[in-house]
């Protein structure tokens, strides 16, 4: 077991760090929206940003240990990354909706799915690559 652990211990600490990253996500929007009354767009915009920062620093430290000292060019290349998703996950969000292909519900599930994985392969392949 602690083999298997060990093998994968940079995908599960992306895991890990993925759901806190949401919490954050979460809990950021809340605060803006709610308790200081922002309107929802600036707040999820917040939202994005606070936690896309949070996960470039849990990525680098804890899951992909990066010792890049480029580290402008490196949040860049990540931030980058993150929008490009983004925008992915508003266009497949809006053709699965838009046409009927399946409910909101079950086309948000299967776009994270595929956010999370491309998030993965870019942040591994391009932005931390060793």
């Amino acid at each position: 077991m602690k083999n298997i652990i060990q093998k994968n211990k940079e995908i599960i600490m992306y895991l890990v760090f993925g759901v806190l990253t949401t919490v954050v996500n979460i809990v950021v929007y809340y605060i803006f929206s709610n308790l200081l009354h922002m309107n929802y767009l600036f707040s999820n915009a917040m939202a994005w940003f606070l936690s896309v920062l949070f996960a470039y620093v849990t990525n680098r430290k804890h899951v992909f240990d990066s010792k890049n000292n480029q580290i402008i060019k490196e949040a860049i290349s990540f931030f980058g990354s993150r929008l490009a998703t983004g925008i992915m996950d508003m266009v497949l969000m809006w053709f699965l909706v838009n046409f009927n292909i399946v409910n909101d519900v079950v086309a948000k599930v299967v776009v994270n799915v595929i956010v999370v994985i491309l998030n993965y392969i870019l942040s591994k392949l391009v932005v931390f690559k060793k």
